[in-house]
C-alpha cells in the first residue's frame, strides 16, 4: 500500500480513477468524489472563512488581501506518515498554497515524494493522470484511462454554426474561465471568447462581455455549487446591458457544476466537454440550468 495525502480535489478525483481510492488516507475538505466513497478519509485542511457566509466579492477581496483561504493541519499530516503528497502549485484561490505544504513536510520524519500537479490544458490534465498513474505504479491503468477519455473527445459530434460563448468561473469581479475550458468550449463545437486555451485569465469589466455578444453564456464560479450561482445570478442580470445580450435573449444563459465539470483537472473535465456539446445543441440536462432572461 502506498499511502496517499491528497491536497487537491483534482488530485483526488484522479486516484479515484486509477482505482488506488482505498489508498488515500488524508485528504481535504473539498474532496467531494466520488459521492459515499471518500467521506471517511481523514480531512487535513479548513477554510479560515465560511464562504457561504461571504459574497464573491467579499471573497475576492479576502483573497486579494492576501488571507490564507485554507489551512493545513501539519500534526495531521505528521501522523498520516503519507508516502506520496499529490499537491499543486496553479492557484491558491483553489487549494492550500505550495508553500504551506512545502513548509509541513520539511517536518515530517518519513520523507514523503510530493508531486505538484499543474496542468493548463487538456493534454495538461491527462499528462496528469498518467504522472499520478507512474508515480502509484500503475501506468498501465492509467493510459488505458487515458486512451479511453481521448476516444470520448473524439466522438463529440462535430460542430455546425458555431455559438459564440463566454465563459464565467467568477461572477464578481467578471474573471472569464480559461486554462482547459476554452478547449471544452471548443470541443463541444463553440467558439470561446475571452479567454485563450491554458491562458490564466485576470479579471475583466462587465463591458467586456457586452461587447463580447456571446451566443451562449456559461457561469462556472470556481468552488460554487450550481444552488449558489443560481442565488448570485440576479446581481449579474442586474448589470448594464444584460438584457441585451444576445444569450439572455435566446435563454442560453446556464449554470453548471463549476467544482465537478470545469474548475478541477481531472477526468470530469471529458464530462464537461460532453455537457456542454448537449447545451450547445439545446438539449435539457440536469447537469444544466436555464438562467430566467426576466
Amino acid at each position: 500500500m502506498t499511502r496517499i495525502v491528497s491536497l487537491l480535489p483534482a488530485a483526488t478525483d484522479l486516484v479515484a480513477v486509477l482505482g488506488r481510492l482505498s489508498d488515500v488516507v488524508g485528504r481535504t475538505h473539498e474532496c467531494d468524489w466520488p459521492p459515499g466513497r471518500v467521506e471517511g478519509i481523514p480531512v487535513v485542511t479548513r477554510a479560515e472563512f465560511d464562504p457561504d457566509a461571504l459574497s464573491s466579492r467579499e471573497i475576492s477581496a479576502a483573497t486579494h488581501r492576501g488571507s490564507g483561504l485554507y489551512t493545513l493541519d501539519g500534526e495531521l499530516l505528521a501522523a498520516l506518515a503519507p508516502d506520496v503528497v499529490l499537491t499543486q502549485d496553479l492557484c491558491e484561490v483553489c487549494a492550500v498554497s505550495y508553500r504551506q505544504v512545502s513548509e509541513a513536510v520539511r517536518t515530517l520524519d518519513t520523507g514523503p515524494l510530493v508531486v505538484s500537479l499543474e496542468p493548463a490544458t487538456l493534454d495538461g490534465v491527462l499528462d496528469c493522470l498518467r504522472r499520478v498513474g507512474e508515480v502509484l505504479g500503475v501506468p498501465d491503468r492509467a493510459d488505458a484511462e487515458i486512451a479511453a477519455l481521448r476516444t470520448r473527445l473524439g466522438a463529440l459530434p462535430a460542430p455546425g454554426r458555431r455559438p459564440r460563448v463566454v465563459a464565467l468561473e467568477w461572477l464578481d469581479p467578471i474573471w472569464p474561465a480559461g486554462h482547459w475550458v476554452p478547449e471544452q468550449i471548443a470541443l463541444a463545437g463553440g467558439e470561446p471568447l475571452l479567454a485563450a486555451a491554458g491562458e490564466h485569465t485576470r479579471p475583466v469589466p462587465w463591458d467586456a462581455v457586452v461587447e463580447a455578444r456571446p451566443d451562449v453564456l456559461l457561469l462556472v464560479p470556481c468552488g460554487f455549487a450550481p444552488e449558489r450561482t443560481l442565488a448570485e445570478a440576479p446581481e449579474l442580470a442586474a448589470r448594464p446591458g444584460w438584457a441585451d445580450l444576445p444569450a439572455v435573449r435566446t435563454g442560453q444563459v446556464w449554470v453548471l457544476d463549476g467544482p465537478a465539470y470545469f474548475n478541477r483537472p481531472g477526468p470530469r473535465v471529458v464530462d464537461g466537454a460532453e455537457l456542454l456539446a448537449a447545451v450547445f445543441r439545446g438539449e435539457e440536462t440536469p447537469q444544466a440550468r436555464r438562467v430566467s432572461s426576466s
